[in-house]
């Protein structure tokens, strides 16, 4: 038997020949990989002692070579294919292990140039790999370290693989090899700026498998994006509790894209993927106080996230409320001893210094297909909004409307949210109709909303909600405009003396 050995990763790759080479398993190798078998002692093939060919072009062509390729495709069982590997020389390779030029690595690495990048492209070692998984009936193929134990020890006891081994193995290289292609095409896709290719070739790892998904009934797996995103669900640290389940991943998602939307101490508290309280503070206790003052009954078995550490007050005050996940970018020592009381609290780090880097598109499954979109990252200037009624906001009244505008964009449409300048009151999220959800916003803030101002995050389609706001005591209003009815609701603000902001941008997060 032959074995082809040609890896960039080599945790584990020694022992493993050494395994093969006890097994009486010739091994043929390349560049590092054969000096690193030769330096543990292992005797090795030259590649250009198979072909017959040098390595040229700094290593570009090595194994693109007929007795490479034939040796791995030919079929055994097709005497023609035996028959031409006899007249041509070709002796059969039986064993593959090969992974691949680190081309991720590469393009993670800050400034990293593209031809850095073009270098790191493999050619030889996908070739290599496709054609002796295409070849599986005879030839077993290695990609992963993981699987060097399995393969040795079906070797050690059988003196060959079993088929359904090398089946698995075959397909496993075929994933490997379209998830690494499709790095390379996301990356020159990038490059030159392709905003909607023909196809969209996307990449994702297996994190975790989970125990079900959106309910029990369901089966459900984690998966991160090929590329890494720093301030992501997928990248924060779990330091206590246990593990997530589809729908805190999902609530988890939800917070932290909503506490990236604000610079000062915030907490921001979640249920079923809508804030139910959101406050901002000159301290972070200060910020948990009006989060959980805004709702108290809602926040119970809510998502937390502090954008601040967490310090001994602050998660003294958490430690009352039965919470599912906590996640800041730190906790002092005595504040995660308290909270690691609760076993099955889960404790998360996430790097908010990376919050900016986290923009991009998002996509959205839908029955046999997927939506593409970018975030809705868009950047405000309020002093660009359009003040529509004789009444203009005062200054305390534009703080709240601005501390609404960026709250409301972050709750199921139809939205409305009710706040101070520092606290959500009431938010009415996902209603069939948008006065149906300013009713519920209201009831909700109750006699706080005296000082409170009403954002909704698509316009008003009549004068209606208008209405029913200044009714309860709303003075002052931001939404986006556009409706062909504008200037009824216009005219029901300044009937009763309602101050209205026009932002021409809409904000549905359905």
């Amino acid at each position: 038997m032959r074995a082809l050995i040609s890896v960039s990763d080599k945790n584990g790759i020694v022992e493993f020949a050494k395994g093969l080479t006890a097994l009486g398993i010739e091994i043929i190798s390349t560049g590092g990989t054969k000096k690193a078998l030769e330096d543990a002692g292992l005797a090795t093939i030259a590649i250009d002692d198979v072909t017959g060919f040098p390595e040229m072009m700094d290593g570009r062509v090595k194994t693109l070579h007929p007795k490479i390729h034939g040796g791995l495709l030919g079929r055994r069982d097709v005497d023609s294919h035996m028959q031409a590997m006899a007249d041509h020389d070709i002796q059969p390779i039986d064993l593959v292990v090969v992974n691949l030029y680190p081309f991720k690595e590469t393009i993670l690495k800050d400034g990293v140039t593209e031809a850095e990048a073009i270098e790191n492209i493999d050619i030889g070692g996908p070739s290599m790999l496709r054609s002796a998984a295409k070849n599986h009936a005879a030839v077993t193929v290695v990609v992963d370290p993981l699987d060097y134990q399995v393969v040795l020890g079906e070797l050690q006891e059988l003196n060959a693989t079993t088929l359904s081994t090398r089946q698995r193995l075959a397909a496993k290289v075929f994933r490997h090899t379209a998830a690494y292609d499709a790095l390379i095409a996301g990356y020159l896709t990038e490059l030159v700026a392709e905003e909607t290719p023909e196809s969209l070739t996307l990449t994702y790892d297996l994190k975790q498998t989970l125990r079900y998904g959106e309910n029990s009934h369901q089966e459900a797996a984690f998966y991160q994006s090929g590329l890494p995103v720093a301030f992501s669900i997928a990248q924060a640290k779990q330091l206590h509790g246990k593990e997530l389940s589809y729908n805190n991943i999902r609530d988890a998602d939800a917070a932290i894209r909503i506490a990236r939307e604000f610079e000062e101490p915030t907490v921001v508290a979640v249920k079923h993927m809508n804030p139910c309280g959101i406050g901002t503070g000159a301290t972070i206790l200060e910020a948990y106080d009006y989060a959980y003052e805004a709702d108290p009954v809602s926040i119970f078995g809510g998502i937390i996230v502090l954008n601040r550490e967490v310090d001994l007050e602050t998660a003294s005050k958490m430690h009352e409320l039965f919470l599912e996940i906590i996640i800041a970018p730190s906790f002092t020592d005595d504040a995660y001893d308290i909270l690691a009381k609760k076993k099955n609290l889960r404790l998360m780090t996430l790097d908010f210094s990376e919050k900016a880097k986290a923009a991009g598109v998002e996509t959205v499954s839908v029955l046999g297909g997927l939506l593409v979109q970018d975030q809705d990252t868009v950047k405000e200037v309020a002093s660009e909004w359009q003040v529509v009624t004789e009444r203009q906001p005062s200054a305390e009244e534009l703080k709240a409307l601005e501390f609404s505008w960026r709250a409301v964009k972050h709750v199921k449409s139809n939205a409305i949210v009710v706040a101070n300048n520092h606290q959500t009151l009431g938010i009415g999220a996902g209603q069939m109709n948008r006065v149906g959800s300013v009713k519920i916003a209201i009831e909700q803030a109750g006699d706080r909303i005296s000082e409170a101002v009403l954002a909704s995050d698509a316009y008003f389609p009549m004068g209606d909600s208008v209405e029913y706001a200044a009714e309860h005591g709303i003075k002052a209003i931001v939404q986006p405009g556009g409706s062909i009815r504008d200037q009824e609701s216009i005219d029901m603000a300044n009937k009763y003396g309602i101050a209205m902001v026009f932002t021409d941008i809409r904000h549905f997060r359905h």
